[in-house]
């Protein structure tokens, strides 16, 4: 198994691919930027930066810790969100029992930084990346899952496998469609049993369980997300019933995004015994930083008060570069620096270039981002100058991180205490 190899990023050179990092740092190492504990407004950083909040990292990831644990849901929270081994290393501190993957080259990288189990929620058809796959699989410390949803797909890998010598079979489990016109997965229960089948001819294969996605249902709501859920459980029960389980140690039981794991938790506690062990893998990921729009309104916390509340721990820090009217304002982070796929940054707070006061950012608003340029619109009592810096809440984790190869993760006095490496 490859050893943990976060700490090695430490020893990265700062220089100019990274943005927002202070031009007298260029030849440290990362570790010794970290060491110095610069603050953010006054340590050099040029703007716009991105910062990620030290405490609501930790409080988010202690939650989806708590609340799997509670809910007796084993934990493989989504990679994609983040790219970061560093906080992949802390997921798996925090009792994540993997790491979910979209495509192999995530998968790659996880494996570069030493995670031994991986779920990778599409199914695997590309010869290149099934012949890398059997040589990770010669680690027997190394446990992956893939989806399957189509008999020519299970077709594909088990000829690519076979061909590569896979030392022994990989597992994967059969993908249940969320619905017509819905993403992946195969769409009936009878198409799920012929992947089985497939799956059961393949040598290269062993089916390991049921999995799917729910945000991927029609007009989702609680009840036709539970209705799916219900119809995923069933079709494990129908599998293993007719013996399908039979040469796997455990039942793999996989769905979860981050707008409906309360759904996923009420009906995986209702999962009957089966014949083997259960593992309820859920596969939440944008919690680890949550959100100023898109989650902080889908979040299931809403639904569940009582269970807790995530924290946005992102903040784009842009300075104003050009007022050239009463109701008009720039600054100078655009489609570059911030995610606009969902919404628009949110403008929070402002932080006086004059005297280092931060107070709410009233009466300002961003309407419109250029390439480089964020367009605010000022209400006409609204104290903002050139040279303000803007403190800005994001939307939607995944269009943020892939922006920034290198973030500060910054306390809430300002003290940078860490920087988080991407790999998109």
């Amino acid at each position: 198994m490859p050893a943990d190899r976060t700490e090695l990023l430490r020893d990265e050179r700062v220089d100019c691919r990274f943005k927002a990092l202070p031009p007298d740092a260029e030849g440290l190492t990362v570790g010794e930027l970290a060491a110095q504990r610069r603050d953010l407004f006054t340590g050099g950083f040029t703007t716009p930066v991105l910062a990620l909040s030290a405490e609501s990292v930790e409080h988010n990831l202690a939650l989806l810790q708590t609340y799997s644990e509670r809910h007796g849901l084993a934990f493989a929270p989504h990679g994609k969100t983040s790219m970061s081994p560093q906080l992949f290393a802390r997921q798996l501190a925090h009792g994540a029992w993997g790491i979910t993957a979209a495509v192999p080259h995530q998968a790659r990288v996880y494996r570069a930084h030493g995670i031994s189990r991986i779920f990778l929620a599409n199914e695997v058809v590309d010869a290149a990346a099934l012949r890398w796959l059997a040589g990770e699989l010669a680690d027997p410390d190394f446990r992956f899952i893939c989806y399957a949803d189509s008999v020519r797909g299970v077709e594909l890998m088990n000829e690519a496998l076979t061909e590569a010598g896979v030392p022994r079979p990989l597992d994967v489990v059969v993908e249940l469609g969320a619905g017509d016109g819905a993403r992946t997965g195969a769409r009936t229960e009878a198409e799920c049993a012929a992947v089985a089948d497939a799956v059961a001819a393949a040598p290269a294969l062993r089916l390991a369980g049921v999995a799917g996605y729910e945000g991927e249902v029609p007009g989702a709501d609680g009840e036709k997300v539970r209705a799916w859920l219900r119809r995923l459980v069933a079709l494990t029960a129908e599998f293993d019933g007719a013996g399908r389980f039979a040469d796997t140690e455990e039942i793999v039981v996989s769905a979860g995004g981050s707008a409906w794991f309360d759904a996923v938790a009420d009906v995986f506690a209702e999962i009957p015994g089966l014949s083997r062990p259960v593992l309820k893998l859920l596969r939440s990921g944008a919690y680890v930083s949550h959100d100023d729009g898109h989650y902080r309104h889908l979040t299931p916390f809403n639904r569940v008060p009582d269970e807790g509340a995530l924290q946005p721990a992102f903040r784009l820090w842009a300075q104003v570069v050009s007022r050239p009217s009463a109701e008009q304002a720039f600054l100078n982070a655009g489609k570059r620096d911030a995610a606009y796929d969902l919404d628009l940054p949110e403008a929070q707070v402002v932080r006086d270039a004059r005297t280092g006061e931060i107070r709410p950012a009233d009466g300002i608003t961003v309407s419109g981002l250029s390439d480089q340029h964020g367009w605010v619109r000022t209400a006409p009592d609204a104290d903002l100058e050139v040279g303000d810096w803007v403190g800005m809440g994001l939307s939607h984790p995944c269009t943020a991180f892939d922006k920034w190869q290198l973030i500060p993760l910054v306390q809430a006095d300002g003290t940078v205490v860490d920087y988080i490496r991407t790999f998109f």
